[in-house]
């Protein structure tokens, strides 16, 4: 009897994690995305990620999914237009996209990517993994942002699924 392979979502959200610092480091260094993919997967993900805690537990993070990270950083990349644009409109007036935090710009380019082309993943589940992405490296309003960008979008794009 052969036994299925049961997919951890821990692998998914770390790989989202991973995209978005890949993202991030394509924005401020001007790499390719095949450099970054190579980087990742050759030197950044040899070893397992371990830490200690505020406890001082060893936590070992979850090794993100390759093919979900790659799709990632292609697909924004492959769709940036697209995906910008649609930024643009579930902005609110008085903000522009070049004017974002560079960080907070890549969460919200990753999160639309998924939103757009991954119909495959509930918009619930997207929408909370990039408030939660962007609660680990932002304290003030931009978890709220990253919701209503993201909310607004999942209106335009997955209307069917709201519908239900």
């Amino acid at each position: 009897m052969t036994q299925s392979k049961i997919k951890d979502p821990r692998r998914a959200s770390a790989a989202r994690l991973a995209a978005t610092q890949g993202l991030y480091e394509i924005e401020i260094t001007g790499a390719s995305p095949d450099t970054i993919l190579m980087d990742f997967i050759e030197k950044r993900w040899q070893a397992p990620s371990i830490y200690d805690n505020e406890e001082h537990k060893i936590i070992e993070l979850s090794e993100p999914d390759k093919d979900k990270f790659s799709q990632i950083i292609n697909g924004v990349q492959k769709n940036l237009k697209q995906i910008d644009a649609l930024l643009s409109t579930a902005l609110a007036n008085d903000r522009e996209i070049q004017h974002l935090d560079v960080l907070l710009r890549t969460v919200l380019r990753a999160g639309i990517f998924e939103l757009f082309f991954l119909a495959s993943v509930p918009y619930r589940v997207i929408i909370n993994e990039y408030i939660e992405l962007a609660r680990a490296f932002y304290s003030e309003s931009e978890p709220a942002l990253v919701n209503g960008v993201l909310d607004a979008v999942a209106k335009v794009v997955r209307q069917k699924e709201l519908k239900c």
